[in-house]
């Protein structure tokens, strides 16, 4: 039988420990492997390997010793319990012998799951899971999560489901994210907040989200589009002592300064463009991004762009002027430019 949508999401989270079997396929392997951790600790549970109820065939393996899968199958251990026996990287070349197992497959053996790659409609594999009586064949693609399973992520991270502007960041942070990094950011959160039993809000998921630009630049970024000449002295110097490239300072000026600018042209206003930036802006960070975009305006932006890519071009010429004196000149003209 195949299995898609919210009915697989359902029976990830509650597999039926009766049921032969389910083959888990996918081009990401990170989605794949994800899922198929999720449905095996929610049959055998988080001890279950610790206690022989599960027993892991390599592919490889399985070709040399066809009878591996038969053993594990019907190996009955000292602990209680549902068993599993899983398959990992199988291919079109193994159906016949998968095949094999499940028509011998009897109540009371272990479930056999199954992950592969990427399977056409014509997979033998697929066809094999999909028209079984008593199995299930689900494909992962590279959809975003959904509300529902975003919030049994929080539940299982010992979080509550957010609501208003979180629960927006949290779903913008999802599509923005592949699915492991948006699991050890759901951990990092869960350890953010542990002792804090008020809401979650956007500043903690600012605080946790994956930054893109270290913490000293946007200092001074900010200075900058914020009009700030007097601190960008003092913050240069900072970032000179840790040792900071002007060239990587520029780079940064110049993508921040492009964020503005793409947000400050879009049609609905710097707030549709604030949301529809790639990766996400969230929290406190989106609302000073939207302040800066909406004060600075499209024609003042694009001045700013002109200078800073005629401080990047002096930056990598054989000009010997000092380059962080050149890129602070810059970056002073920028924050005084709209007085």
């Amino acid at each position: 039988m195949k299995l898609a949508g919210t009915a697989a999401a359902r029976y990830f989270a509650r597999p039926e420990p009766d049921r032969a079997g389910l083959l888990i396929h996918g081009a990401d392997a990170m989605r794949v492997a994800l899922k198929r951790q999720e449905v095996i600790t929610a049959l055998v549970g988080p001890e279950g390997e610790a206690e022989m109820r599960l027993t892991r065939i390599p592919a490889g393996d399985l070709r040399r010793d066809p009878a591996l899968v038969q053993d594990a199958l019907r190996a009955q251990g000292f602990f209680p319990g549902p068993r599993v026996a899983f398959v990992e990287d199988a291919t079109d070349a193994l159906a016949d012998l998968l095949r094999a197992a499940l028509a011998d497959w009897r109540a009371g053996d272990a479930v056999l799951v199954v992950t592969a790659g990427n399977l056409t409609k014509a997979s033998a594999l697929k066809k094999l899971f999909e028209d079984h009586p008593s199995a299930y064949a689900a494909g992962i693609y590279d959809d975003p999560p959904t509300r529902d399973e975003i919030a049994a992520i929080l539940a299982r991270a010992g979080l509550g489901t957010p609501g208003g502007a979180a629960a927006e960041d949290l779903f913008a942070l999802a599509r923005a994210l592949d699915p492991g990094d948006f699991r050890q950011t759901v951990e990092k959160l869960s350890l953010y907040k542990h002792g804090d039993a008020s809401p979650l809000q956007p500043a903690d998921i600012a605080a946790c989200a994956p930054q893109t630009i270290e913490a000293e630049v946007d200092d001074v970024l900010n200075a900058v589009a914020e009009l700030q000449a007097g601190a960008v002295g003092p913050l240069i110097r900072r970032l000179e002592g840790q040792g900071v490239n002007p060239v990587t300072l520029c780079i940064g000026a110049m993508r921040h300064f492009r964020a503005l600018h793409s947000a400050a042209s879009a049609p609905g206003g710097p707030a549709e463009g604030i949301a529809r930036m790639r990766p996400p802006v969230f929290g406190p960070r989106r609302d000073r991004m939207l302040r800066q975009a909406q004060g600075w305006g499209v024609r003042r932006l694009e001045q700013a762009l002109t200078l800073l890519v005629d401080t990047d071009l002096t930056l990598r010429s054989t000009s010997r002027a000092p380059a962080m004196a050149v890129m602070e000149r810059a970056l002073i003209r920028l924050a005084m430019m709209p007085q």
